[in-house]
């Protein structure tokens, strides 16, 4: 999903767009590049592209996982799973609907809106974890405690009690669908829902399970292992397959979401694969040159070589001194930008030694008088 453009993108507005704002965006975008009135090149991509758009940002559980980590936060959901709650009747009035669902879903028009045949995938999970920047050189195991849906051990996840059996809806005949048959100009357009008697499901349930009270599964808090590999950056997402909350039947679980943060370095500054160091230095060590021994990120210290004449701001580059990289083997650098520091106060014989050095340099040295408050400062002291 890494090379989807940005929903808001697509739609073009902003990310503060209200509700009314999209659906008008939306309407205009698809009413343009529908196949049933646009023959360009490639507008059937570009109709389901902000067809897709529209799906995540007008529904707000989907628009705020969005918001919160981008396209990797769509990860797991499925075509019916994005189109499930969008009201397509008010913004193609005119169009066949049939024919968008074949588009959307590679089926007949016939197709139920928001659910497939069979049991459903159970829902992602999102969380966050903090580390160290050392941690994520070495990586490393942590754990993480989450909340989510269990299939009730009970009923197994029929939402009836034991020995019992759902009875068939009698709104839908058991199929969990409702076609609906409208009149247009065009003629006569048949949309197929969800049953809103049985959910979808075909079965009603008349002796519920007194353990999950008919829900079919039960909230559950644990704890769990995860493993961070080394080289892991701000941002990146881990999936812990089937960690998430559980689906209708056994081995439908989703998965685990989770977000790494790398906690600020007193030392070091990370910019992908690299390493920043600022280094302070005297201005002898400037002038003379000097061999420093510096930290690196995998807890060593290294020779550092400073050459003579050396000017504050000059970077230095340490190859392999740097992160191990998640996307390939071996390490990135580590760059050292040197601050000469210009002592603040100097007893007489410093004074004397750098008076000199100014002399013989050429260079004439005006003497600076203190004025009355400095001196009044140095006898408070």
């Amino acid at each position: 999903m890494a090379d989807k453009r940005d929903y808001y993108e697509v739609l073009g507005v902003d990310k503060s767009a209200d509700e009314k704002t999209i659906k008008k965006a939306y309407r205009k975008l698809a009413r343009k590049y529908h196949p049933d009135v646009c023959d360009e090149e490639g507008a059937e991509e570009k109709f389901k592209e902000v067809s897709e758009a529209y799906a995540v940002l007008s529904d707000d559980e989907k628009r705020q996982r969005y918001d919160q980590f981008g396209h990797a936060g769509m990860d797991g959901y499925t075509a019916e799973d994005f189109y499930q709650n969008v009201n397509f009747d008010d913004i193609f009035q005119g169009f066949d609907i049939g024919n968008i669902f074949d588009m959307f879903f590679g089926g007949s028009s016939s197709r139920s809106r928001g659910r497939s045949a069979g049991p459903q995938r159970g829902s992602d999970i999102y969380t966050e974890v903090p580390i160290t920047l050392e941690e994520a050189f070495n990586g490393c195991e942590k754990e993480i405690k989450i909340t989510r849906s269990e299939l009730c051990p009970t009923c197994n996840g029929s939402k009836s009690k034991p020995g019992s059996n759902p009875a068939t809806c009698s709104t839908c005949g058991g199929t969990g669908q409702i076609k609906e048959v409208s009149n247009t100009f065009l003629g006569q357009m048949v949309n197929v829902r969800p049953c809103r008697e049985c959910g979808g499901t075909g079965k009603i349930i008349t002796d519920p399970c007194d353990d999950c009270h008919g829900k079919g599964s039960k909230r559950k808090t644990k704890t769990i292992k995860i493993e961070i590999p080394e080289g892991v950056d701000e941002g990146n997402h881990l999936r812990v397959s089937g960690e998430g909350n559980c689906g209708e039947s056994p081995g439908l679980e989703g998965d685990l979401i989770v977000t790494v943060h790398i906690k600020r370095h007193k030392v070091f500054q990370r910019e992908g694969d690299h390493i920043y160091l600022d280094q302070q230095i005297s201005f002898p060590q400037a002038a003379l040159g000097d061999v420093l021994s510096i930290p690196t990120i995998d807890g060593k210290e290294v020779e550092f070589k400073i050459t003579p004449g050396t000017q504050s701001d000059t970077v230095f580059k340490l190859r392999g001194q740097g992160m191990n990289s998640v996307r390939h083997s071996g390490r990135g650098n580590m760059y050292v930008n040197v601050k000469v520091v210009v002592p603040k106060k100097l007893n007489s014989k410093q004074k004397d030694i750098l008076r000199e050095f100014a002399e013989v340099s050429g260079d004439e040295i005006k003497h600076v008088e203190r004025g009355l408050f400095d001196r009044v400062k140095d006898a408070m002291k």
